[in-house]
């Protein structure tokens, strides 16, 4: 009787533990389930803040090429705007020195002017003393006439053919004389272009640059102005500074986008463009 009661002490013992067990199993299984739940609502909420964290980069990175944008074309006008002075500036030391050597050399002729005058003014008081009546005719035939319009169109003929024929010294001398002696003459505004075009033939592109910057501002609704844009563009180039020669040319497209003056600065910022790529390459 006692080793039947052991035996089923013992059979209820392994049936208790097989229980035991199922429930650990069951228990363990209903665990990791949740923690996985758990997991996978951690994984959800960190995706929704990344995207919104993601959005919130994308409109700072949009907002930040916006402003990169507006201070680089900043920099880049006043870099222009600096070069352009600085290149003014050589222009006029250079126009300075130039003025200085020609005032230099017509002191030295008004002083043998001078000399010749007093010596020639002692010989005519001599001749004025004894036929004081017959000279006033002569005098009179060999004072110059007032030039009449005609004389006007005359000169910027003159000025003009010298241009023509490649005497660009000559012409510029010629059209500088027009200007002064007729400011408001209606073709001083094509004299003021044609002396910058006799720097640029010359290839004296920082006096042509100046030249051309002074009919720009005196003129700046000329039929001539896309022309005096695309040759000051093109003149900064020609002396290395490329910048400035691009930001005149994009004006020039800009203002007078129909012209064939835009369409030349086009093709010449495409070969500028092509010219620095291969240089970074």
């Amino acid at each position: 009787m006692l080793r039947t009661d052991v035996n089923k002490l013992l059979t209820e013992s392994y049936a208790a533990k097989s229980d035991i067990d199922g429930l650990k199993e069951k228990t363990a299984g209903v665990a990791k389930e949740e923690s996985f739940n758990v997991v996978r609502m951690s994984q959800a909420e960190i995706q929704a803040q990344l995207s919104t964290v993601t959005g919130e980069m994308q409109k700072l990175s949009g907002r930040f090429d916006e402003n990169k944008y507006f201070v680089e074309k900043t920099l880049k006008d006043s870099t222009a705007e600096t070069e352009l002075l600085k290149t003014q500036m050589t222009a006029m030391e250079k126009q300075i020195r130039e003025i200085k050597d020609k005032l230099n050399a017509l002191e030295g002729d008004a002083k043998q002017q001078k000399e010749s005058a007093q010596d020639e003014q002692a010989k005519e008081a001599d001749s004025k003393a004894e036929e004081s009546g017959k000279e006033a005719q002569p005098n009179e035939g060999k004072t110059v006439k007032p030039k009449t319009p005609g004389d006007k169109g005359q000169q910027y003929e003159e000025a003009y053919s010298a241009y023509k024929n490649k005497h660009y010294k000559e012409a510029r001398e010629k059209f500088e004389a027009f200007i002064k002696e007729f400011p408001k003459d209606e073709r001083t505004d094509n004299a003021y272009f044609w002396v910058a075009e006799t720097y640029y033939n010359e290839k004296d592109f920082e006096g042509a640059i100046l030249a051309y910057e002074t009919h720009l501002k005196k003129y700046p609704n000329s039929q001539k102005a896309p022309g005096a844009l695309l040759k000051q563009g093109l003149s900064f180039i020609e002396i290395g500074d490329k910048k400035t020669g691009r930001v005149i040319l994009e004006q020039l497209i800009d203002r007078y986008p129909k012209t064939k003056e835009a369409d030349l600065a086009r093709k010449q910022l495409t070969n500028v463009k092509k010219t620095t790529t291969k240089k970074k390459k």
